[in-house]
């Protein structure tokens, strides 16, 4: 068990409860997310089981090294045929992914220009996801550590068009630090709708680039909030909200990821966790003391 309230899981509720909890006041502005990285063979199956937990939102990458996006479409194609969802159910973000975060197992010719190549790896995601629009399409990361580089602008510039064409709903962009969030919002013609980081509590669970999103209206998806805070999540004064509170340690970040304005990723491959997270969503907001002792870390 993670916590006490497995017992208010999914089985419990409607399907209309389910996506309402899924999404809150808009239908394609999801509230909690399954990630598909690092799932190889188990990822067909493991994101049936997020849709059959409740998750009504993916995300997923076409970067075959980290990812296997024509696995999440089969897993949705699954979900369709059985009516446990429709498309319009669904919040599907991918992502274009620059040469220096391939391997060898391209999703577009390496030669061609970057806007073609986010065309091609467009029109490739729309084929392994079985859809003709995507909810939120993401530049996974820029090409370099520090600023932008001339193919992130072109790579944006591309996401764009296909933005206009109806593509895309919404944009967003990845794995960037605050000085690259602000150049890309002075460049953009369309500004990011999502940033997604990984959240580490010891810089204030990224507080510089969350300042930025608050200030543009930019919703922040927040991943790795279990795994890079594991030292955070076993301090005893954690455990000690979570114990008061009838929660795991899991769901008391959940519930503060929630509080401050961050939408969550999970990549869990338990049912049981998937559960017991979509359970948060159900559960009080911390108390201001529990969220400040969170925030200090």
């Amino acid at each position: 068990m993670r916590g006490g309230l497995i017992a208010h899981g999914t089985g419990t509720l409607s399907l209309a409860a389910v996506r309402r909890r899924a999404y809150g006041a808009f239908m394609h502005q999801p509230r909690f997310v399954y990630g598909t990285a690092w799932k190889e063979g188990n990822t067909q199956a493991l994101v049936g089981l997020a849709l059959a937990a409740g998750f009504r939102a993916i995300d997923t990458a076409n970067q075959r090294k980290h990812y296997h996006e024509a696995a999440v479409g089969d897993a949705l194609a699954d979900a369709y045929a059985s009516r446990l969802v429709r498309r319009e159910d669904l919040f599907l973000q991918t992502k274009f992914t620059h040469r220096g975060g391939q391997d060898d197992r391209l999703p577009y010719d390496s030669r061609a220009a970057v806007a073609s190549q986010v065309e091609q790896s467009f029109a490739s995601s729309l084929e392994h996801l079985r859809t003709s629009w995507l909810d939120s399409y993401v530049l996974h990361g820029p090409s370099t550590r520090r600023g932008l580089a001339l193919e992130d602008v072109e790579a944006w510039h591309a996401m764009e068009a296909i933005h206009a064409a109806g593509g895309a709903r919404v944009l967003g962009v990845s794995n960037v630090t605050r000085e690259q969030l602000e150049c890309l919002l002075a460049q953009a013609t369309v500004r990011p709708s999502f940033v997604q980081n990984r959240c580490h509590a010891s810089t204030g669970w990224d507080r510089e680039v969350r300042e930025v999103c608050r200030a543009h209206g930019i919703v922040y998806q927040g991943f790795s909030l279990l795994t890079a805070n594991r030292r955070e999540l076993a301090h005893p004064k954690v455990r000690a909200i979570a114990d008061r509170l009838s929660l795991t340690p899991a769901q008391v970040a959940f519930r503060f990821a929630l509080d401050v304005g961050i939408l969550p990723l999970t990549g869990t491959t338990s049912a049981q966790h998937m559960s017991e997270d979509l359970a948060v969503l159900d559960c009080p907001a911390l108390g201001p003391e529990d969220r400040h002792l969170l925030e200090a870390f």
